[in-house]
């Protein structure tokens, strides 16, 4: 018995050795791509950040193709009777305080300031129109215009990033100064100048949107040149770019072929990253009205209702949705920027 007993012991032993060979065995046969994604979808925070960030999608660009009760500019046009009520005091011949409360009857024209209910899901805002609906089209805009200026700032930054790290000399003394020169640039006074000026000329609200992602661009791309030049600094020196120079390739090919691909882990998350302050810093300026203007929806345009100390205080189901989809998107995408970090650069988590 005491020997069947250690062949079976010894068995136990061999399968489990084997079953901890084999994934030692295949994860350092992992492709760094499939390294990458492994540690990436094992953070439970990026699996947040991914989930956060599809919904929001899902609910600004599928909701109002499902949800079609109402759209963004319709004005809700029941008529509804608001009682005014009106306080008045005197004294009467005999020094008594008399007090009267007379209520008015008025027929709006507009289901405006309506509370949240079946018929609206957030109520109305001051205009009649659908809280709710004006959410999902609001994410459109703030959504759009964060990846678009994303893609624009890296395109920018990757271009004299690169032109600055390969030449170095005069060409990186250049464009490095330009960089420091947007970098102290006094933002909010030149975007509040930049509004008075975009107001008196009296633009269509959808060519606002343009000027906006160009302000925010204009802004944004010297961070992520100064990132590029600062990779392709390191990676000139390598043999392969030696090899190529040897090979006599031209020079467009070397930077754009051989050496911004090695910095592409490096924008990847720097974009991701970037997506949640752009949508921030449009909210912000969209706030201060120097973005997208009404009638069209924007997070940042609801959230500027809240000025008026009425709103802000007896009518929150018109501004803190926003509120609450701008913090969404924002930590959506810092998780999911934070994530790959940690996956490309595991020892830097340490």
């Amino acid at each position: 018995m005491n020997k069947i007993e250690e062949i079976k012991q010894e068995t136990i032993n061999q399968e489990e050795n084997t079953s901890e060979s084999i994934p030692e065995q295949t994860y350092k046969e992992m492709s760094p791509l499939r390294l990458v994604l492994r540690r990436f979808f094992r953070s439970k925070l990026s699996l947040v950040g991914i989930i956060l960030i599809v919904a929001l999608f899902l609910f600004s660009f599928l909701g109002p193709v499902v949800y079609q009760k109402w759209g963004e500019e319709t004005v809700d046009r029941t008529q509804k009777i608001q009682k005014i009520e009106t306080t008045h005091t005197f004294i009467d011949n005999n020094g008594n305080e008399i007090t009267v409360i007379q209520v008015l009857e008025h027929i709006n024209e507009i289901n405006d300031y309506d509370n949240p209910s079946k018929e609206h899901l957030l109520g109305t805002d001051d205009k009649g129109i659908d809280i709710f609906v004006r959410l999902m089209y609001g994410g459109r805009i703030s959504l759009t215009i964060g990846f678009i200026v994303v893609i624009l700032e890296t395109l920018i930054g990757i271009l004299l990033g690169g032109l600055a790290g390969y030449f170095g000399g005069w060409v990186d003394q250049l464009i490095m100064r330009i960089v420091d020169i947007f970098n102290c640039i006094p933002t909010l006074p030149i975007l509040l100048i930049a509004s008075a000026m975009i107001e008196s000329w009296e633009l269509d609200p959808d060519k606002n949107i343009y000027i906006l992602m160009v302000i925010i661009t204009i802004f944004g791309w010297s961070g992520v040149a100064r990132m590029v030049r600062g990779q392709i600094l390191s990676l000139r020196e390598q043999e392969y770019i030696t090899a190529t120079e040897v090979m006599g390739l031209p020079i467009w090919r070397k930077i754009f072929k051989h050496l911004i691909p090695n910095v592409m882990p490096q924008l990847i998350v720097s974009m991701t990253l970037g997506l949640g302050s752009v949508i921030l810093y449009e909210s912000t300026l969209s706030y201060l009205g120097l973005g997208v203007q009404l009638p069209k929806a924007a997070w940042g345009t609801m959230i500027s209702t809240a000025n008026d100390p009425q709103i802000l205080n007896y009518h929150m189901n018109m501004w803190l949705p926003a509120g609450i989809m701008i913090v969404i998107a924002v930590l959506g995408f810092n998780f999911i920027g934070d994530g790959l970090r940690d996956a490309m650069d595991p020892k830097a988590k340490k």
